[in-house]
């Protein structure tokens, strides 16, 4: 009995993954040299295909635990690439997905069998296929999220300052904020638990450090907090 998907054309379907990290300095991407051809040694998005028997979610939480070693990274799917030109040999439709990691935690777990380097924002390489639209797409998918979620939180270690936090934020918007008014907006939200610490090393007074409430996280993940008001993009 002929199958009614017999006429059908058959396509791949892979995974591509942006990493964002923060390491304290400045938001980054993680990319990694293509292993094989075409375009093998170029820099590309960590990526791989979908199996037959995984969703495309399982897929891309298996390469991320392949390249960081560790599970649990927050991820999230962001857009299917499916231009029909997008590859030349094969027809190749992409799920898009962005993850955001602390890049201290994560360091040690990067295996270097692709060679991954992180990347300043203001210094990424030309990327393959449509690797660079993926990327400029994350990016305004991050500052719209961040801008009404906490989930910035995410690329932060386990205690930090509210100076390194406006620091990160003014990173992802490539904006300068008030340091009064930030404060006084991240501190109302509770999300907060003040330690006894201080940060010394970046000035003589010090700034005390931070550590988030997991549970009021958690909920506020679910809720529009409206971190930052009207954020001038550049």
């Amino acid at each position: 009995m002929r199958s009614v998907y017999s006429d059908q054309t058959s396509l791949l379907l892979a995974i591509d993954c942006i990493i964002f990290g923060f390491d304290g300095e400045a938001l980054k991407l993680l990319a990694i040299q293509r292993g094989m051809e075409p375009y093998k040694g170029n820099w590309s998005l960590p990526g791989g295909f979908v199996k037959l028997e995984e969703s495309v979610e399982t897929a891309a939480s298996r390469i991320l635990k392949d390249l960081t070693g560790l599970d649990g990274i927050y991820m999230e799917q962001m857009h299917v690439f499916s231009d029909p030109n997008r590859e030349e040999k094969k027809r190749v439709v992409s799920t898009a997905f962005f993850a955001l990691i602390d890049i201290q935690k994560y360091q040690k777990q990067l295996t270097n069998e692709y060679h991954p380097q992180w990347f300043s924002f203001n210094e990424l390489p030309p990327l393959i296929l449509d690797h660079d639209e993926m990327v400029k797409m994350a990016k305004e998918k991050l500052r719209y999220k961040a801008a009404l979620h906490p989930l910035l939180f995410e690329l932060l270690p386990g205690k930090f300052t509210i100076p390194q936090l406006q620091h990160l934020y003014e990173q992802v918007y490539n904006n300068t904020f008030d340091k009064g008014n930030f404060s006084k907006k991240l501190l109302s939200t509770g999300l907060l638990l003040k330690l006894k610490e201080k940060d010394k090393l970046s000035s003589k007074k010090g700034a005390f450090y931070y550590k988030v409430d997991k549970k009021k996280y958690t909920a506020g993940l679910k809720s529009f907090l409206n971190f930052v008001h009207k954020p001038t993009l550049k």
